[in-house]
C-alpha cells in the first residue's frame, strides 16, 4: 500500500509541472464556490497575505456490521474467542479551525477537536446475553500546521504541508461496563479521545481550475513519533484523495470525491486492557485499508465577505480491516468557513 502512495506522489508532481508549462499564465483563485475543496478535506488551500479564516465543521460517522480480515462475520463467531462483541459505534466530532497567512506563500493553521464516542456492545456469559453501551467525550488532539505554496500559475496551485498533532486528548477515558459492577473501568482503544503521542503530518495538495470545473489531489501521511505513556502507539495513517467539482453558478458547486486510506496496526498494548475480553481491546484488531467516495456541495456567499457553507456525505466502496472490527457504514460532514 505504501508503494501505491509513492507512485501517486510521483505522478502528481510530474503531472503538475507538465500542465504548468502547457497553459497560459493565469492565477488559480479561491473566489468561487469550488475555490475550496469538499468540506471534509483539510488543509486544501492557502490564503493571501494577512488574510484570516475561521471554520467550524461537524462530522458524524457510523460503524456497524463486523468484519474479520476482509470477510463479514456475525457476533456469534466473535463469542467463540471473546466474551464481549461490539454491535455499533457512532462518533461525533466538532472541529474549530483557524488559518492565518503571514505572506502569500505561507499559511498557518490550527485545529481544535471535540470528540464524542458511543459504542453498543453485547456480553455473553453462561449462555445469557447482556446489551450495554459505553461513552466517552472531551477534547481530542490539537493539530497545528504550516502550508507553503510552491506556485500559483496557469489556473493551478501546488502546496506542501507540515504539521504536528499535540497529545491533548485523553488516553485514560473510563466508563461503566456490563461486568464492572457499577465501577468505571478503562475503555478500549477506539473509545479513547487521543493518541497520547506527538505525531507529524506531511502532505501535498495540487489544485486546478477551468471555467466551470475544478479538481484536486491530496496526499497525506500521519506518523507517530514515539510510544505513549501507556506503552503503545496508534497506527500510522496514509491518505490519498482526489475530487472533481462543477460550478453550477457563482454561489453553488457540486463535487464528487474518492479516497483511499491505509492505517497500520496499533503497536504495543495498554497494560490495563484485557485483549481476550473484547475485540476492541486487542491490538491485532486495528488498522486496515478503506476506500470510499464522497458527494458534496459548496455554497459561496461572496456578498457576506467570503462566507462559505459546505456539506459532504461519504460512503464505503471497499474495506479490508485487520482482525475483527466494525465496518464503516457512512459519514457526513457539514461546516462553514469565514474569511476576512
Amino acid at each position: 500500500m505504501k508503494n501505491i502512495f509513492i507512485v501517486a506522489f510521483t505522478l502528481m508532481i510530474g503531472g503538475t509541472f507538465y500542465a504548468q508549462e502547457k497553459q497560459e499564465n493565469h492565477l488559480w483563485s479561491s473566489d468561487r464556490p469550488d475555490g475550496h475543496a469538499p468540506i471534509s478535506v483539510m488543509g486544501d488551500h492557502t490564503h493571501h497575505k494577512n488574510e484570516w479564516m475561521l471554520s467550524y465543521r461537524y462530522m458524524n460517522m457510523l460503524m456497524k456490521d463486523l468484519q474479520s480480515d476482509g470477510e463479514e462475520i456475525n457476533e456469534q463467531m466473535v463469542f467463540e474467542n471473546y466474551m464481549v462483541a461490539p454491535k455499533q459505534m457512532q462518533m461525533h466530532m466538532h472541529m474549530l479551525g483557524i488559518m492565518y497567512a503571514p505572506s502569500d506563500k505561507l499559511t498557518l493553521m490550527t485545529m481544535f477537536n471535540y470528540l464524542s464516542n458511543n459504542m453498543d456492545l453485547t456480553m455473553r456469559m453462561m449462555g445469557m446475553d447482556t446489551d450495554f453501551s459505553t461513552r466517552s467525550s472531551g477534547l481530542s488532539d490539537i493539530k497545528i500546521a504550516a502550508l507553503y505554496q510552491f506556485f500559483n500559475k496557469n489556473h493551478q496551485t501546488f502546496h506542501g504541508k507540515i504539521g504536528f498533532s499535540l497529545p491533548t486528548g485523553s488516553i485514560e477515558t473510563k466508563d461503566e461496563t456490563a461486568m464492572s459492577e457499577g465501577n468505571e473501568v478503562l475503555l478500549p482503544y477506539p473509545m479513547q479521545l487521543g493518541s497520547g503521542s506527538f505525531q507529524t503530518e506531511i502532505g501535498l495538495t495540487y489544485l486546478w481550475q477551468k471555467t466551470n470545473f475544478s479538481g484536486g489531489v491530496q496526499l497525506n501521511g500521519l506518523i507517530n513519533l514515539h510510544e505513549n505513556t501507556e506503552e503503545y502507539q496508534t497506527g500510522n495513517q496514509y491518505l490519498l484523495t482526489s475530487w472533481l467539482a462543477y460550478k453550477t453558478s457563482d454561489f453553488l458547486s457540486l463535487s464528487g470525491r474518492i479516497k483511499a486510506m491505509s492505517t497500520e496496526r496499533i503497536e504495543g498494548k495498554h497494560p490495563d486492557l484485557m485483549p481476550m475480553m473484547v475485540t476492541t481491546a486487542n491490538t491485532e484488531n486495528s488498522g486496515g485499508i478503506f476506500v470510499g467516495y464522497g458527494l458534496g456541495a459548496n455554497v459561496y456567499l461572496k456578498r457576506l465577505k467570503g462566507l462559505r457553507l459546505g456539506a459532504e456525505i461519504n460512503l464505503p466502496l471497499y474495506q479490508k480491516l485487520n482482525g475483527i472490527q466494525l465496518q464503516q457504514q457512512r459519514s457526513f460532514t457539514i461546516g462553514t468557513q469565514y474569511s476576512f
